[in-house]
């Protein structure tokens, strides 16, 4: 199943983890802000790029910082500007992608009716969609605005640079659902956070959560968090009456060997990326010594079950008469509805 050639035929990917800020309160304008990013990463010749955790529109910090009876106003705003599946924005994004000959791993908040997820996105350098999936729990204060996600994209998915697999902020806490991934076989992890939250802490988090799993999996990490700027912080402020420290520090984008090193120097303040050459011949040289999926388990003791059957509002039972006296055959099946 595992290849250390990628469709390049080579071993070697060019990477990027992008801190960037969204265009507060605006759908198109964060994407084409993020179309204009993709782009100038093609120029420089970058083939992955992981983009943060629901960049478009941007993360509901107010969720954090109001009490769940005044979030009306702000949740409807969220919902208003949040991305359906397909879309102008979504194709906007695949046409960039494929432009850059380059595959984008990307957060949006996700409508769907009348509900919002926090859904991850990969796009193929060809500008195919291959992955959407949306995070499974969503992490306290995020509780009151989305809505959970199943098993359907608990997966590595294979594209034209390698093998990769997609967690959101705090499910890198979840042992098993990381182990998930690493069983998956995945090269490349894109791992995203909401960055300018919480504080220097939650960047510390969120670096020994993506180092652990650089070093457990024997992958490479690419993980990206947002930037508020001055401006944005005091306009959230003045929204919803938050003082500053809630939405500060809690950035760390960076890049992660498969032996847990960081690549090169992380961004925790202010825009840009960081781009490093990911060698996947490191990948092999980990396993060597230590294959979490391979020869260091022990599945006869140890194993995990998965289920990844998509989960669905309407479950229909059709019954088929056959006519002959004999008993009815019911049959059921799964609608997914959009």
């Amino acid at each position: 199943m595992q290849n250390t050639k990628n469709i390049f035929g080579s071993t070697i990917v060019k990477a990027a983890a992008v801190q960037i800020s969204p265009v507060l309160y605006s759908r198109q304008g964060t994407v084409e802000k993020v179309v204009k990013k993709i782009r100038d990463l093609g120029q420089q010749g970058v083939q992955f790029a992981t983009f943060p955790k629901t960049i478009i529109p941007y993360y509901p910090y107010f969720s954090y910082v109001l009490a769940p009876f005044a979030l009306a106003k702000e949740h409807l705003r969220l919902l208003e500007q949040s991305v359906t599946v397909p879309s102008a924005e979504t194709r906007a994004i695949a046409e960039a992608a494929k432009e850059a000959n380059m595959v984008v791993s990307i957060g949006i908040n996700e409508r769907d009716g009348g509900s919002i997820y926090n859904t991850q996105l990969i796009f193929d350098a060809d500008g195919t969609l291959i992955q959407r999936r949306r995070k499974l729990t969503p992490t306290y204060n995020e509780r009151i605005l989305w809505g959970q996600g199943d098993g359907s994209g608990l997966r590595a998915i294979d594209s034209t640079v390698g093998r990769i697999g997609q967690l959101a902020c705090w499910e890198h806490n979840n042992p098993l659902v990381r182990y998930s991934l690493i069983a998956d076989g995945e090269q490349i992890h894109s791992a995203m956070y909401p960055g300018s939250f919480a504080g220097p802490l939650f960047a510390e988090q969120a670096e020994i959560n993506v180092r652990q799993h650089a070093l457990e999996s024997a992958c490479f990490v690419v993980c990206a968090t947002a930037w508020l700027d001055a401006d944005q912080q005091a306009q959230i402020m003045k929204d919803t009456g938050c003082a500053i420290e809630p939405i500060s520090g809690g950035c760390f984008t960076a890049i992660v060997s498969p032996d847990g090193q960081i690549v090169g120097e992380p961004l925790k303040a202010g825009e840009g990326e960081v781009l490093a050459d990911l060698d996947f011949a490191q990948i092999d040289t980990r396993k060597r010594l230590m294959d979490a999926r391979g020869h260091y388990s022990r599945p006869e003791l140890l194993s995990l079950l998965i289920d990844r059957t998509p989960t669905s509002p309407v479950h229909e039972r059709t019954p088929h008469p056959n006519g002959n006296g004999s008993p009815v055959v019911v049959e059921e099946r799964t609608i997914e509805v959009f």
